[in-house]
């Protein structure tokens, strides 16, 4: 048992039985609600690790759930949905999901983004100024890029794009989200700017960049670098 307690928020009674199963079997302590005033008290008095969101609630969206969940707390939630629409997971992601998975789900996947949310909200967890991803260092303290020992050349603004998807490694992080962060609000909706620096950035980094294994993108959404190549 690893000791996580995590919040299944659905309404529909196969999808809490089957996550009851696969979450207790991955050794954590699955709790349940059904509607957004259950799981808003829950995560007040049960104090889950996580919270596993659907959006089709009895008595509210889950993105009030989710806007109010983030007004009070940085707990990880992973949207899960049969709600398939672009507009529906970036609304979600940029009111502070960690990430989204649309119904119907492999397990494996699912299971592999719980734990990548669960990683990176790990109180105390170390700071590093080196990040290795399938043989990509990113040294920050100096500012270096290599890529199988080889230094990469990046311009200053390539450099700031890949740190802003390092710091949420993992995580899929949406088009407005880099923009604002990479070049300021007034160019957050200049997706078609983001995708030639996307380009450019994986020429570099990527050793098939027209098949890339570390920057993913996520089809209408966003990109997503992915931990260790995986």
């Amino acid at each position: 048992m690893n000791g996580r307690r995590v919040l299944v928020v659905d309404d529909e009674p196969e999808i809490q039985r089957f996550l009851r199963f696969a979450l207790t079997a991955a050794g954590y302590e699955p709790i349940s609600a059904e509607t957004a005033a259950e799981a808003l008290r829950a995560i007040v008095s049960k104090a889950p690790d996580a919270v596993v969101l659907d959006l089709g609630l009895p008595d509210r969206d889950g993105k009030d759930v989710l806007r109010d969940i983030r007004a009070f707390s940085r707990i990880p939630v992973v949207v899960l949905s049969a709600r398939d629409r672009e507009t529906e997971k970036i609304a979600a992601l940029d009111l502070g999901a960690d990430d989204y998975v649309e119904k119907p789900f492999g397990i494996g996947e699912f299971m592999a983004r719980l734990r990548t949310a669960l990683r990176h909200a790990a109180p105390g967890a170390p700071r590093t100024n080196k990040f290795d991803i399938d043989g990509l260092i990113i040294d920050t303290e100096r500012r270096l890029v290599s890529r199988d020992g080889v230094s990469v050349k990046v311009t200053p603004k390539e450099y700031d794009l890949l740190i802003a998807l390092v710091r949420h490694t993992g995580r899929v992080v949406t088009h407005r989200q880099i923009l604002n962060e990479v070049w300021g609000p007034a160019h957050a909706d200049d997706t078609q700017y983001l995708r030639v620096f996307i380009g450019q950035l994986r020429a570099k980094i990527e050793r098939d960049a027209s098949a890339p294994t570390i920057i993913l993108t996520e089809p209408g959404v966003g990109y997503r670098i992915v931990e260790n190549g995986k």
